[in-house]
């Protein structure tokens, strides 16, 4: 009778957060945005920086901010290139990667926050970049294309391009954390 009543007990508890996925959420940290609505999250390998577009002055816009605090981390270039989607992060949150509008066409670019470099992939003829993901490392960034209604994916290798973006203590050909000392 005992282990009915616990059972009870337990499923009762369980049952009171159903519908309500709040354990673990947190707020992004105060911007000076209040409840203003935000879209297409991303947050950096490390979870450090959030990458979200919101609307200003009539525009998505891409905003960076550092968490938890929630302090609004400056971008060099992609004020200047409105509006914003589908943005993605490297690991430290060095590298951003957004889709901006460029004329009549979307447009993948990367901002180095480091150096500030920005560098563009223009798509050839009629392709339409719909959204993309760079990877944790810098180091590859896959685009989804539209071309005649089809959707495929490409992958472009940065190796060349970009330096990587690693976790602290990793080596740049990847594998296991550097030993001390070394």
């Amino acid at each position: 009778m005992r282990s009915v009543a616990v059972t009870s007990a337990l499923i009762a508890l369980l049952c009171s957060g159903c519908g309500s996925w709040s354990w673990g959420r947190r707020s992004a940290g105060p911007a000076g945005l209040g409840a203003s609505n935000r879209q297409d999250p991303a947050l950096s390998g490390d979870g450090r920086v959030l990458a979200s577009v919101v609307e200003r002055g009539g525009r998505d816009t891409l905003l960076l901010q550092e968490q938890p605090s929630g302090r609004e981390l400056p971008l060099r270039h992609l004020r200047r290139f409105q509006p914003h989607r589908s943005p993605s992060l490297s690991w430290n949150g060095r590298y951003v990667a957004v889709l901006i509008q460029q004329g009549s066409r979307r447009l993948a670019v990367i901002e180095d926050r480091v150096n500030g470099n920005l560098l563009r992939f223009p798509l050839p003829g009629d392709q339409e970049v719909e959204r993309l993901s760079l990877a944790p490392s810098g180091r590859r960034l896959a685009l989804e294309v539209v071309h005649n209604g089809i959707n495929r994916v490409q992958v472009f290798d940065l190796a060349n391009q970009l330096e990587p973006d690693l976790p602290a203590g990793m080596l740049s050909g990847g594998g296991a954390p550097a030993a001390a000392g070394r």
